[in-house]
């Protein structure tokens, strides 16, 4: 138990900072605020002028408008603040706003703040809610301190004591809170588990439901935690606690397939998480989906913009998976596609300060697009002088350096750059092992397959238009490896098999490919000339795909 627990700041003592850009929220805030005996109120109306104050003195309270000025809002000053140890576990922290959107709502529960303030204020409900946030502040003062330090077993003796205290009553709730937050710190999921069933008898609350799936979770309880999360997921209150709990979970499980729909559902629901939509590009990655890479880099992109995670590397990440996708896809599309990065490009080399921060960067990926023009000849002049070396570049720089010398057919600097990232990521974190999974994956197919999707496809189009069915097989089964949702490939493959079929006998690859591909399609969007091209395959090859449909999000548990 901790000897000695510092006594909280003295009412006359407490500093407030308001951070908002009218001025009529000041002046309430400020007259209430006063009229219950604080003293010391600072009010400032921009970001820059709120990290200037911070600088100077650490302030007990801070209660931060969602819309602080037109270049920076209220959940990137809340990062930074939180990143400068501006804002730590002893700031109360109260979030003010005039919107009330679900996706608002979801993007500050995330940030767990002490409380949220909807405008237009009024004095007396300001004074009454902060005199309440006052008093936890000093009446549960020891437990969470203790909680602050790490030291769970003391903060839920205390907070037993507090619960006999009939004086507390109306504290009682967030105590019990802590209560099941400790039990699932300490990692005694089954006290945990009957801990949270109780409560159920007394709350319907949304952490309440959220810690009971949680203990079940972890103790893969499955068919129990089933029927929580079909209803979590029908309620507003817990629908994007739920999916992001979902996808932590198949993270642990290295159920990567499954882990990637809950995540696209969490971000969704509160797309500003920088980190979510990072781990969401990683399981993108990981999943072939390079249309999902894209939308979750740009996403990052869009809403990092004046904030901590802002940084050219974004734009260049942009870039690259417009890249990727170009390259999977060929044809109009891809073309279009390979003109956008070209085009991004020329614009992110014209940043002051860019060619020569990020000059190898810029050269790999302008070779990255000769290659998707055609042009290997000027791509490897780009690439002259540029060995498989990744020191001093990030995970990302060395992923797109590795994909311009896999496209250019160098594959033993592809490959070296594989084994020297492998060694580089380490530990239990979502992202190395994500990440390595992504590796080894990645490993695999470059040491297999020797060209781009783009390329393949092309091969697979001369070879069966010369009737060289076998190699148009090989061709469109590598491109298939390579990007597993692409239904044009999956249609053409099965073109060819059956084009084959009616010569000779099926191998078992043949037909365990033609098996996988209809079932995918079955599960797909397809429109009435896919369809129909589908079903004329599946007669012919005389396949037995039952269609299944994919499974529904809330049964995801069951299926697992």
């Amino acid at each position: 138990m901790l000897e000695k627990i510092p006594t909280p700041t003295a009412r006359e003592d407490l500093r407030i900072l308001v951070i908002d850009n009218q001025g009529l929220v000041h002046d309430v805030i400020a007259s209430a605020l006063h009229e219950i005996g604080i003293k010391h109120i600072s009010s400032v109306f921009n970001a820059f002028h709120a990290k200037r104050l911070c600088e100077v003195r650490q302030y007990d309270f801070v209660l931060l408008a969602f819309n602080v000025s037109h270049d920076k809002d209220g959940f990137h000053l809340y990062e930074e603040l939180k990143h400068l140890n501006h804002i730590n576990d002893t700031t109360t922290v109260i979030f003010l706003s005039a919107e009330t959107s679900s996706e608002l709502v979801n993007c500050i529960v995330e940030l767990q703040p002490d409380d949220f303030w909807v405008k237009p204020l009024q004095r007396h409900k300001i004074e009454v809610r902060f005199e309440y946030l006052l008093q936890i502040r000093y009446k549960l003062h020891k437990m969470f301190y203790c909680v602050q330090m790490g030291e769970y077993a003391t903060a839920m003796y205390y907070a037993e004591r507090m619960l006999k205290d009939d004086s507390l009553n109306e504290y009682h709730t967030r105590i019990k809170r802590v209560i099941g937050d400790c039990y699932l710190k300490l990692r005694d999921f089954g006290t945990a588990e009957k801990y949270f069933r109780d409560l159920l008898q007394q709350y319907n609350h949304a952490w309440v439901h959220i810690g009971l799936t949680k203990a079940l979770l972890r103790q893969d309880k499955l068919e129990e935690a089933q029927t929580i999360v079909d209803d979590l997921l029908q309620r507003t209150d817990t629908r994007f606690l739920t999916y992001d709990l979902l996808a932590q979970y198949f993270i642990e499980k290295e159920q990567y397939d499954i882990a990637y729909e809950q995540m696209k559902e969490a971000s969704r629901l509160a797309p500003r998480n920088i980190e979510r939509n990072r781990r969401l590009w990683d399981l993108a990655r990981l999943n072939h989906d390079k249309s999902g890479q894209l939308t979750a880099v740009q996403n990052m992109a869009k809403f990092a913009k004046n904030s901590i995670h802002d940084s050219p590397h974004l734009a260049l990440n942009v870039i690259r998976s417009t890249i990727d996708l170009a390259t999977s896809l060929g044809g109009e599309q891809g073309d279009k596609l390979t003109k956008r990065a070209a085009s991004d490009l020329e614009d992110l080399k014209q940043q002051k300060g860019i060619q020569g921060q990020l000059n190898d960067q810029l050269n790999i990926i302008k070779a990255r697009i000769l290659c998707l023009q055609d042009d290997k000849k000027g791509a490897e002049d780009v690439m002259t002088g540029l060995s498989a070396n990744t020191e001093g570049l990030s995970l990302d720089d060395s992923l797109d350096k590795m994909k311009a010398f896999h496209e250019l057919g160098m594959r033993e600097h592809c490959l070296k750059i594989l084994d020297k990232l492998r060694l580089k990521i380490e530990g239990d974190t979502f992202t190395s092992r994500v990440i390595n999974e992504y590796l080894n994956q990645e490993s695999i197919e470059r040491t297999e397959i020797q060209f781009t999707t783009k390329e393949l496809k092309q091969m697979a189009a001369v070879n069966y238009k010369e009737n060289r069915l076998q190699p148009a097989y090989n061709n469109l089964r590598q491109a298939l490896t390579l990007s597993p949702k692409d239904k044009q490939i999956a249609l053409s493959l099965l073109k060819v098999i059956a084009q084959i079929h009616l010569t000779e006998t099926l191998t078992k690859e043949q037909h365990d490919t033609s098996i996988s591909a209809a079932k995918m399609l079955t599960q797909s969007n397809l429109n009435a000339p896919q369809t129909e091209k589908l079903n004329q395959y599946i007669c012919e090859l005389n396949l037995d795909v039952v269609k299944e449909a994919q499974p529904e999000l809330a049964g995801v548990l069951a299926t697992s």
